[in-house]
């Protein structure tokens, strides 16, 4: 270390602390970074490599960044996952004994970003913080350090439900002790692709203490304190804005986990992961960034509490009757501001004047929006308006001091009303009367000297000067001007008079701007006073504005009110896909009844595909879920039951990363339903066993629905394209046969949608594939050998039942011979046979068995 000078020493001291961030290390106008940080950060964000000499033999690796554009690449990098220490000089150079002082003052991670476009807003920016208790307990925290709300749930399953609600969360970021399981910490890593950070500090601070006040159990607790002494250590700075954490009961809510989330594409698209064509798409008419947070969230944690679902619905219900009050309210909301980022902005000390301005019409807005809620004349829209809180006083405050256009820069001045503070408005008017009096000499000095272009001007090098333009320097009397600067084309000169004015204007906008400064510092410290009416205000105009955002989705989309009941009673007429609906806005979209109740538990789905299988399961779901979220349905009569979780295995998927083939997702899929699912839950399997080989596939398929007719009882869709099964509705009671229908017209498949009774008679296979555009060629071959198949096939659609007795990895597909074989076959016979016991069938996909079938055909034909 001896060898480096005394600022890369100092630069590697800081870094021994910041290990896993790039460090920006702050050099006059520059964030320098050195070493194997530079190398990194040049290729990460396409900037110059450069070199300097930092006392030892070679030379040091360096890049840097402007520091007035910092923000822009500190932002690059923490949206790839990494982490950046921002290193200031914390002292005067001019002051500093040897090398100047400097410190971190600010860890930007991803779960800390307060602003910027990695920063959506209408989601939420979540950091979160895992204890584990043992191997199937754990505590989770999470909080938004942007809006500041934050919350804690005691998971008791294993890490996998960890890892999905981290997921439903979108968290960024996740702060554990450094002796967490490092297998979990992998999982993390590779799966959510989140940042690591350690904190092993779970001390209360006295801070904390009302962040925590309502937290009962001393394991969550720690889990908190963990997570506050990690902001607490690496923002260094006010956290005032945190809001008490609640405590989240995961019981309370529909449980749906992350694949079935993504798989009924609530909030993202399976194939753009985008938000178009999800269902928070459908749904987001809006008006404010809480809004969308909230909607959000009410998507992700649909309610079980039927009250609660029906008090949201009435208010819904209240909305849509009253239409124009409804469109005044969404004009009124349209002005409201984030408020929690607002008040976020303000703890911080990020915030600027034209935020308060922002604030201070988003508050104008408030009596106005209490107003229109009173004219609903309803108890529970006036229980919304009376929470209302307009916050008067701080309204009043920003009205008497802040401009109306004020500039983005705190510390240039032009911030503070006239009249708000009489020793400013002292030092305006020397200024104000310092420049009339520069207009008058110049005009004198017009007069005195004949030069109609000279003027008086001002910078900031230089301060005030009179410009004389050199054809007409010969006009200026000798004596009285002094020479201040040389242009190409003009003079700069300064006269005794205007030398002793500019002290007094300078000095008075000195002081002008230093006052206007620590005023303003002075109203933002005022402003938090009000951070919790703010953000309770805030939590209002939220709901509101969802609740106001379902109605006119409902209205413009035709939705009803929906119906619960006891008797787990699905009733469904003219059900429509919500999404597809809106998306195929101008085609007529073919709705669909859906009944089921005690003695219809599962429907077992046949059809082509391309016939509507999936959509029609998937309406179904999303009918549950945008119920229980409080909105209305699509359909024109909707009686549900109250669903405790939905699971869904639908589309097929590979899971690159962690190696696993579509099969396995699809069986690990299957389980996590099976062995989770209760009588109060809604299944969706579409196509389960079609991974693997048919007569596997089948096999499974039949277990599967077996095991849930007779071990859970949940309500079941299950779609197949094994025809075979449909036999079972002849030994399940509660299950029963529907199917999409379809119809050949000219030779051609027409889909017509609609789903009718009994199972489907045909799989026209080879008719989309003729719509895929498949050669000519094949599809009169495929055509052929159907033919060939479906008339020398012995086969029996008949499927055991497996119950009673074990029964073989295999299905039986053919009937058992009723006589023994007899003894005297000829050698071919023998050969084909010999030929046909050979064949591994496992091994074989759908269309290999076919051929081998008819290979074996035409030998015994000949």
């Amino acid at each position: 270390m001896s060898q480096y000078t005394p600022m890369i020493l100092q630069y590697l001291q800081v870094k021994a602390d910041y290990q896993d961030a790039f460090l920006f290390f702050r050099l006059g106008d520059f964030y320098e970074m050195f070493f194997e940080d530079a190398i990194k950060a040049s290729q990460e964000l396409e900037i110059t490599l450069t070199s300097r000499d930092g006392g030892s033999t070679e030379r040091i690796p360096m890049c840097g960044v402007p520091y007035h554009s910092a923000a822009n690449y500190i932002e690059q990098l923490v949206e790839k996952g990494y982490k950046v220490a921002i290193c200031e000089q914390v002292e005067d150079p001019k002051t500093a004994k040897g090398v100047v002082k400097r410190e971190v003052v600010q860890l930007i991670t991803p779960g800390t970003m307060m602003e910027g476009k990695g920063i959506a807003e209408k989601e939420n920016n979540f950091i979160a913080s895992i204890t584990s208790f043992d191997d199937r307990s754990f505590g989770l925290a999470y909080t938004d350090l942007s809006t500041g709300e934050g919350h804690v749930t005691f998971i008791d399953s294993d890490f996998e439900q960890v890892v999905n609600e981290l997921s439903i969360l979108g968290v960024k970021e996740v702060v554990v002790s450094e002796i967490f399981d490092d297998l979990f910490i992998k999982q993390l890593k590779e799966r959510n692709h989140i940042t690591i950070s350690f904190e092993n500090d779970t001390e209360i601070k006295t801070e904390f203490a009302r962040i925590i006040a309502d937290i009962e159990s001393g394991e969550l607790k720690q889990t908190v304190i963990r997570l506050l002494n990690y902001l607490h250590r690496t923002q260094k700075r006010s956290l005032d804005h945190l809001q008490p954490i609640t405590t989240v009961d995961l019981h309370q809510f529909m449980k749906i986990d992350y694949y079935s989330k993504r798989n009924l594409e609530l909030t993202e698209t399976i194939r753009s992961k985008g938000k178009k064509g999800s269902l928070l798409w459908l749904l987001d008419e809006t008006m404010t960034s809480m809004g969308g947070r909230r909607l959000k969230n009410w998507i992700d944690r649909p309610l079980i509490d039927s009250r609660a679902i029906e008090k949201r619905h009435l208010l819904v219900e209240i909305f849509m009757e009253h239409f124009f009050e409804r469109q005044e309210l969404r004009e009124r909301l349209k002005e409201v501001y984030d408020l929690e980022r607002l008040a976020g902005r303000v703890a911080f000390g990020n915030v600027n004047a034209r935020d308060l301005i922002q604030l201070k019409h988003s508050l104008q807005q408030v009596p106005a929006i209490h107003a229109i809620m009173e004219q609903f004349h309803h108890e529970e829209a006036l229980k919304l308006s009376n929470s209302l809180d307009p916050c008067e006083e701080l309204t009043d405050l920003l009205e008497r001091s802040i401009l109306e256009n004020p500039p983005i820069s705190v510390k240039e001045g032009g911030i503070i009303q006239n009249g708000f503070n009489a020793e400013l408005d002292q030092y305006r008017d020397a200024s104000r009367n310092g420049k009339t009096w520069l207009a008058r000499l110049e005009q004198e000095e017009r007069n005195r000297t004949g030069i109609k272009s000279l003027k008086i001007g001002y910078n900031r090098v230089f301060g005030y000067y009179i410009e004389v333009t050199k054809s007409n320097l010969h006009l200026l009397e000798e004596g009285r001007y002094e020479r201040k600067q040389t242009l190409t084309n003009a003079e700069r000169f300064i006269t005794p008079e205007l030398k002793e004015k500019e002290a007094l204007i300078l000095q008075a906008e000195e002081k002008s701007t230093e006052l206007e400064y620590e005023l303003f510092l002075q109203i933002r410290e005022s402003v938090k006073e009000f951070i919790p009416r703010l953000q309770r205000l805030a939590q209002i105009i939220s709901e509101i504005d969802v609740l106001q955002c379902f109605a006119s989705v409902s209205e413009k989309r035709h939705y009803v009110k929906p119906i619960f009941n006891k008797e787990r009673k699905i009733v469904i007429k003219d059900g429509r896909h919500p999404v597809v609906e809106k998306v195929m806005d101008a085609q007529e979209y073919v709705p669909n009844d859906c009944y089921m109740d005690k003695e219809r538990e599962m429907l077992l789905i046949t059809g082509p595909n391309m016939s509507g299988k999936s959509t029609f399961m998937r309406q179904i779901a999303l009918t549950s879920i945008l119920a229980q979220i409080g909105c209305f349905v699509p359909a024109s009569q909707a009686i549900l039951p109250v669903f405790d979780q939905v699971f869904t295995r639908i589309g097929a998927a590979d899971d690159l990363i962690s190696g696993q083939s579509t099969f396995m997702v699809e069986m690990l899929e299957a389980r996590n339903a099976i062995m989770n699912a209760t009588q109060n839950s809604l299944i969706l399997f579409d196509e389960i066993g079609r991974g693997t080989s048919t007569y596997d596939g089948m096999a499974l398929a039949q277990a599967i629905i077996e095991y849930i007719h007779d071990r859970i009882g949940a309500k079941t869709l299950f779609s197949t394209h094994y025809h075979e099964l449909t036999v079972l509705e002849e030994n399940l009671e509660q299950l029963k046969n529907i199917h999409v229908s379809a119809m050949e017209q000219n030779g051609k498949v027409v889909f017509l949608h609609k789903i009718k009774e009994g199972p489907a008679d045909k799989s026209y296979g080879i008719h989309v594939a003729e719509l895929a555009e498949l050669p000519h060629e094949l599809i009169v071959r495929a055509n052929e050998i159907l033919a060939e198949l479906e008339e020398n096939s012995d086969q029996v659609k008949e499927t055991p039942k497996m119950k009673e007795e074990t029964v073989q990895a295999q299905l039986s597909f053919f009937e058992e011979p009723n006589t023994k074989v007899k003894q005297e076959t000829s050698s071919k016979d023998k050969k084909i046979l010999e030929e046909l016991k050979s064949i591994n069938l496992l091994e074989m996909n759908p269309l290999q068995a076919m051929n081998v079938l008819y290979e074996l055909q035409k030998k015994i034909k000949s």
